[in-house]
This record gives C-alpha cells, sequence and structure tokens, in this order.
C-alpha cells in the first residue's frame, strides 16, 4: 500500500482522486491545496508518491518540485490540460515521473502509479551511476595530479609515484584519491 500526497485546488477533483487511489489500494496520506511549504510537508508525512492536479503548471509549482527532487526525491505524477511540450519538458526537468493530459479515467490510476514509480526508480539509478562516474573521474585526475607532484618533487617515475601514494594510503587507511587530494593540497601550500 503507497501513501499518496494529494495536491489539487478543485475539493471535488480531490475527493475523485482520494476514492479512486483507495480504490486502487492505496492510502491517501494528506490532500493539499496548494504548492506552498511543499518540502516542509512532504518531510513532515513522508509519502511514497505525490499526485499533482493543476490546470497548468505554474513557474512556482515547477520550482517546488525541483527543490523538493532534489532534497527529497520522489515519484511525482501530474495530471494537467496543459499539453504544451515546453511546459511538459520543463515538468519532467524539475522532477514529474509521469506527465497526464486531459482528463484522467480513474481506472488508469494504478498503471500510471506504477509507470511513475518504475521511471522514478530508473532515473534514480542512472542519476547515482552518473554521480559515481563523476566521482571515479574526479578521483582519477585527483590521483594523476599527484603522482605528477611526486614525480616533479622527487624524481620518481610513475610506476614509483604510484607506488608512494598506494602505500601511503594504505598507511593511512585511506583510499588513494584522498591522499591524492591531500598530497595536492599540500603542494599548494608549499610550492
Amino acid at each position: 500500500m503507497l501513501r499518496v500526497l494529494i495536491i489539487d485546488e478543485t475539493q471535488a477533483r480531490a475527493e475523485e482522486l482520494s476514492a479512486s487511489l483507495i480504490a486502487a489500494g492505496h492510502q491517501v496520506a494528506a490532500v493539499w491545496s496548494s504548492m506552498v511549504n511543499l518540502t516542509s510537508h512532504i518531510e513532515a508525512i513522508k509519502p511514497d508518491v505525490v499526485l499533482i492536479e493543476t490546470e497548468s503548471p505554474s513557474r512556482d509549482t515547477l520550482e517546488n518540485l525541483a527543490v523538493m527532487a532534489r532534497d527529497m526525491p520522489r515519484p511525482v505524477i501530474m495530471l494537467t490540460n496543459e499539453d504544451d511540450g515546453g511546459i511538459m519538458r520543463a515538468a519532467f526537468k524539475a522532477g514529474v515521473s509521469a506527465y497526464i493530459v486531459d482528463n484522467l479515467d480513474m481506472a488508469r490510476i494504478k498503471p500510471i502509479i506504477d509507470v511513475a514509480i518504475a521511471r522514478f526508480e530508473e532515473y534514480q539509478g542512472l542519476k547515482s551511476e552518473a554521480a559515481l562516474a563523476r566521482q571515479k573521474l574526479a578521483d582519477r585526475k585527483a590521483i594523476e595530479q599527484a603522482k605528477g607532484i611526486l614525480m616533479k618533487t622527487r624524481g620518481l617515475d610513475e610506476a614509483a609515484a604510484h607506488g608512494a601514494l598506494r602505500k601511503l594510503a594504505m598507511e593511512r587507511a585511506q583510499p588513494m584519491a584522498k591522499v591524492a587530494d591531500d598530497l595536492i593540497a599540500m603542494a599548494k601550500l608549499l610550492l
């Protein structure tokens, strides 16, 4: 059972969405009529999914979603009448997992939630892989720079510089990248 937060300015639509979610086996964590203080509300109730019904997503809505996606990511489904491609792309960029245009057939709510969760999980996985790749590249660059410093200042060849870095990392029980960063910082201070 998923906990779903509904954000909808229209109470009648929110009630219809609530009934459909409950019928689909989900729990309605809360119903709000506005995006004001979204991150603090998300932090307080910790919904599994956020479902937003809006005529057209405003810039403020998209900015609030972007902050939420950065600080407390979770699947977001946006139901709207706005079929503008630019707004749709902006919504996806802000963290929306599913963007549904036109009236929603309430019988489709469960598969839409399932797709939004799958898309969200895939995106989070890709984001993690990209962050790991960036970190590995930064570590590699630091190690190469530190080896260059050792080669220049101590007259070592590349293999010996690598061995010295690895030995120091083992002695300190730290990753080579951390030792390389420390050596680079010290070299900036001394050279």
